[in-house]
């Protein structure tokens, strides 16, 4: 604003006795000063020249300079005193409509470092508003706003009181620190005083980092009773922040702290909490979760993940996350177009509470290093890896303290050709060559290996067809010939217990997930997908699939669906409608139609609503450790009731044990200048170390001071 007064002000004085004036289509009057490379414009239905030296702009005045405009009755420009008048109504919007001044009528010095605006109001980043009857602008930096009242809420005529404000003797706002100052801040809400403070400072709505106090939380829990949490905001520059929250009840005395920083070349982040409470846990409790991510030279990048705990029910009593398995990971990586290089350190620690007694005898410590080359011989893929790893565990225990190390090379060759008719023909040949060293464990000799040779041949007839109305469809057969060969000795399985058996392995050379067990014999892997996309918006595809096998090896347990010579069948369908509706199913049965597995998920959402269901059957499997099959459904809905009103809704139930795992409901009362959020949740679920409870919350926060622009959809609308 002050740019724009300075080059009104040169403007009129340096026009003063040459003012070039000319009419205009709509009979209006402009002058123009050139000013570096920007012009001022001043636009008037009328500009003359007084017999005092007076510049008199009246009518429809308006100047514009850049994207700053005014805009008032009458300007005038006193020559003799040096004064600028301006008669308003008048409104003053600056960059871009971040700041826009309303008055009723103002007097600026030549320097404008200093004037009043009477009857004036100050809108900030188009959401806070400061009213007051008289603002002063004090050296160009403050503005001054006596006896004024600050909200970012709408005032309607019919009902002039804003939901929240803040009413002050005196309100500074320091332009270039970007902060507002409170001189005996009385905060109102509906009308009601509720708090007062001698002294209050608060970020413009342009400020989105400032250090202070942020909106306090209530947080009720039938084991940590009612309490406050009261966080405070730290600014440690501009690539650093801490945030400090105690948390406090007449069970607990928690402090949380969050702590962010960026560098030039990647983030870190930290969260976590120290507790002194009386639920029966040795004090202190406390956890720590922290991520970071770097970009090294020569395109490698530098990835760990940090998950501290201090004892199993930690995480869940405070609300902190529902995570039951904490890993801890340090990784550097690599992928380029012909290589790629991975090599990570993570350390495993188990919550579960049928775990906590043998956590001695579970993975501990798993190091790995892989890197694998691309080659493009004879017009074809060849891919040469080469890896290593080892797991430790903290039992000594022979057999359940199992160490094991080991190293492998791998080749293959693959080539795909196109056959008459448009099938495609895909080749591959490989082997695989692992050498063990285990140690605690006798039922394997200490150095152990072997070596995989493997190829498979596989035949797609893709068929594609397009409609009159633009939709296409595509009909795709697959029949894959996979063989695998495995000579030496005996070797310990870590990484290839639990299999997946899906879609996206239906024509894997291995269905196992590592590299420990690799899949044997001969076996003929069948599908069978399509797909439609339709130019309305929606698509639906589906896949059947099945593998039969020359002999049953005896590898895979019978809740995985790939065990016997043929496999359970596998179905799966996706169905997509727009944004706005989104299917997905999977399921693995044999010829009786019996069941193994079967998932699936529905989401839908419009405007005003969003639903979101999942259903998961797994069939017992000891080998998987599952004793008991798992059986549940899981519903999470959000339903805009009104303008202002959205609630919610989730649940999780043990269809098993016919009882609910878990469920919450939530409320929130959304306006253009206050958020409010009510929880409620309830986790049913038990054992030694976790007790049911149930949580209420409450979250309070307002908008325009440093939060963002608020969702326009929620404003206030005013009654006729």
């Amino acid at each position: 604003m002050r740019r724009l007064l300075v080059l009104l002000l040169m403007t009129t004085a340096l026009a003063a006795p040459t003012l070039p004036t000319r009419a205009q289509t709509q009979g209006q009057a402009q002058a123009t000063e050139q000013a570096g490379p920007q012009t001022a414009t001043l636009v008037a239905d009328r500009v003359r020249v007084s017999r005092t030296e007076e510049l008199v702009a009246e009518g429809d005045v308006e100047v514009l300079y850049g994207t700053t405009r005014l805009k008032a009755r009458r300007v005038i420009y006193a020559k003799a005193g040096e004064r600028l008048k301006i008669e308003g109504p008048i409104t003053v919007t600056d960059r871009d409509g971040a700041i826009i001044v309303v008055a009723d009528q103002a007097e600026l010095d030549r320097d404008l470092q200093n004037g009043i605006l009477v009857s004036a109001r100050l809108v900030l980043e188009q959401q806070l508003q400061l009213a007051a009857n008289e603002i002063a602008f004090v050296d160009g930096r403050y503005t001054q706003l006596s006896r004024s009242v600050a909200s970012s809420c709408e005032v309607c005529p019919s009902n002039p009181r804003p939901t929240w404000e803040i009413r002050a003797r005196r309100i500074i706002h320091d332009r270039q620190e970007r902060q507002i100052y409170f001189d005996h801040a009385q905060f109102r809400f509906l009308g009601i005083p509720i708090f007062y403070s001698p002294r209050l400072r608060l970020p413009d709505p342009t400020l989105t980092r400032a250090t202070g106090f942020l909106l306090p939380s209530v947080r009720s829990t039938s084991l940590l009773s009612t309490g406050l949490k009261l966080p405070y905001f730290i600014r440690l520059g501009d690539s650093a922040d801490l945030t400090l929250t105690p948390y406090v009840s007449s069970r607990t005395r928690t402090l949380q702290a969050e702590y962010r920083q960026a560098f030039r070349t990647g983030t870190i982040s930290f969260e976590g909490a120290i507790s002194k409470d009386d639920l029966g846990v040795e004090d202190p409790r406390y956890y720590l979760f922290g991520e970071g991510d770097f970009v090294l030279p020569r395109d490698f990048r530098l990835e760990f993940d940090l998950q501290l705990v201090s004892d199993t029910a930690y995480l869940l009593d405070y609300g902190y996350s529902d995570r039951d398995r904490l890993a801890s990971e340090v990784k550097i990586s690599r992928a380029r177009r012909r290589d790629l290089f991975i090599a990570s350190v993570t350390d495993f620690r188990t919550l579960r509470e049928s775990e906590i007694p043998i956590r001695d005898q579970l993975p501990g410590t798993y190091a790995y290093v892989n890197y694998e080359r691309r080659l493009f011989p004879l017009g074809g893929e060849m891919r040469l890896g080469i890896d290593a790893a080892s797991l430790v565990r903290a039992s000594r225990l022979d057999g359940v303290g199992r160490d094991v190390s080991r190293i492998g090379l791998s080749a293959d060759f693959r080539r795909s050709v196109e056959l008459p008719l448009g099938i495609v023909a895909t080749g591959m040949l490989g082997f695989a060559a692992d050498s063990y060293d285990t140690r605690q464990d006798s039922a394997f000799d200490t150095t152990t290996g072997r070596v995989t040779r493997q190829a498979s041949l596989e035949l797609r007839w893709p068929f594609h067809k397009t409609e009159a109305s633009g939709a296409y469809q595509v009909l795709e057969p697959i029949v894959q010939v996979a063989w695998a060969d495995t000579n030496g000795s005996a070797v310990p399985n870590e990484d290839s217990v639990l299999v997946e058996f899906d879609e996206g392995n239906l024509f894997a050379i291995s269905r196992y997930p590592g590299i420990d067990a690799r899949e044997q014999g001969t076996r003929t892997n069948v599908g069978l997908s399509w797909t439609r996309f339709d130019p309305a918006g929606w698509s639906i595809g589906t896949t059947v699939g099945r593998v039969y096998r020359a002999s049953d090896l005896g590898q895979f347990s019978a809740g995985s669906g790939l065990s016997g010579a043929r496999s359970d069948w596998l179905a799966a369908l996706q169905l997509r409608i727009g944004n706005s509706f989104a299917l997905t199913q999977r399921s693995l049965f044999d010829d009786q139609f019996d069941f193994s597995r079967s998932e699936a998920r529905l989401a839908w959402q419009n405007a005003r609503t969003a639903i979101g269901a999942s259903y998961l059957w797994l069939k017992a499997d000891a080998a998987e450790n599952r004793p008991d099959p798992l059986h549940e459904i899981a519903l999470d809905t959000r339903r805009r009731l009104s303008r202002h009103w959205t609630g919610s809704f989730n649940s999780r139930y043990d269809l098993v044990n016919d009882q609910a795992a878990e469920a919450g409901l939530g409320l929130q009362y959304r306006s253009e200048c206050l958020t409010v959020d009510l929880s409620l949740s309830r986790r049913f679920t038990s054992s030694t170390s976790v007790e049911p409870s149930t949580d209420f919350g409450v979250n309070v926060s307002l908008a325009g001071f440093g939060s963002g622009r608020n969702d326009e959809s929620y404003r206030r609308s005013c009654a006729r």
